[in-house]
């Protein structure tokens, strides 16, 4: 008798098993192990792809420096001078349109600079600065010597050089004055001086064979004028030259004597620049800006001299 109970027990257990809760649930765990497979991918996916958009450093270059600044605004301005210089006839607009298309060209090329400067510290930063940042001029200058048109690049040098000596320098002791009211601003002065020695000299250099001209007191006529201009432009590349020297080699104690004194009074102040592109990016943007403010700086030469001969042909008819 009690082994046919023990074996009734066994059959109701076998025959009750198959419906018990726990088999349930293993019947269950497949549908949300793969419902959870679904959402792990999915997560997954997206994190995959916010990392490689992130990690990808060329949409990334692309977005801070073309994208970011709110003057990039003007940018189309550059194709659209270009569209309506081989469509219309309308040369002002070109020539509007250019010099739109190149001011935030040259901010850019100002940005992409500062970027590089931190890498190369403030030296060969400031350098590089001062050359990127007349690049513009530079280039605008030697297509309108190209073209003939001496008086122009006469005029805008001679601009150039006093709104540096004068603009610039009283906007930076200005500004400076009113964001660190509380400080003492500190500058260099054997650098000062020689930057105003040099600024000084390119005036003169202009200024001499202007003042030979018009005075009628030179020489031989028309060469005497031509050999002071060459003489004056030998003697400022030299100059340059040996300004170079000086802020690379003769001055680099100073200027690391004034960094330190700088950081000791700015100890409460925020934190240095952190590069935001890497310096290579930083090389390859200068070079792809560069490029493209002379493709528009040819535009807005070959603007000036139509808009130029029209106006001589009308004065003369």
């Amino acid at each position: 008798m009690m082994g046919s109970v023990e074996e009734k027990v066994d059959i109701e257990l076998d025959e009750e098993t198959p419906f018990s809760g726990s088999q349930i649930t293993n019947k269950m765990q497949p549908l949300n192990f793969e419902s959870s497979n679904i959402l792990l991918n999915r997560r997954f996916s997206a994190s995959w792809v916010l990392r490689k958009v992130h990690r990808n450093s060329i949409l990334r270059s692309i977005y801070i420096v073309l994208i970011k600044a709110k003057i990039n605004v003007l940018l189309p301005f550059g194709p659209l001078a270009i569209m309506l210089h081989y469509l219309t006839d309308l040369h002002g607009w070109v020539f509007f349109f250019s010099l739109l298309g190149i001011t935030p060209l040259a901010e850019r090329l100002g940005y992409a600079t500062e970027q590089l400067a931190c890498y190369t510290g403030p030296t060969v930063g400031g350098l590089l600065n001062a050359t990127f940042g007349n690049a513009t001029e530079m280039i605008i200058s030697m297509y309108a010597l190209k073209n003939g048109m001496i008086r122009v690049v006469k005029q805008s040098l001679l601009g150039s050089i006093l709104s540096n000596m004068l603009l610039v320098l009283g906007c930076a002791f200005f500004c400076g004055g009113i964001v660190h009211h509380h400080k003492v601003q500190i500058f260099n002065k054997a650098t000062a001086l020689v930057n105003s020695g040099l600024l000084l000299m390119a005036v003169m250099g202009i200024l001499f064979p202007a003042v030979l001209h018009f005075t009628h007191t030179e020489v031989h006529k028309g060469k005497s004028e031509i050999a002071l201009s060459r003489v004056s432009s030998c003697i400022m590349l030299i100059a340059y030259a040996s300004y170079l020297f000086f802020q690379l080699k003769s001055q680099q104690k100073l200027y690391s004597s004034l960094d330190e004194t700088n950081e000791n009074n700015d100890e409460g102040s925020d934190e240095d620049e952190v590069p935001e592109i890497t310096h290579w990016e930083a090389i390859a943007w200068l070079s792809i800006l560069t490029l493209w403010i002379s493709i528009l700086s040819g535009y807005l030469v070959d603007a000036i001299q139509v808009i130029n001969h029209i106006n001589t042909c009308k004065y003369l008819s």
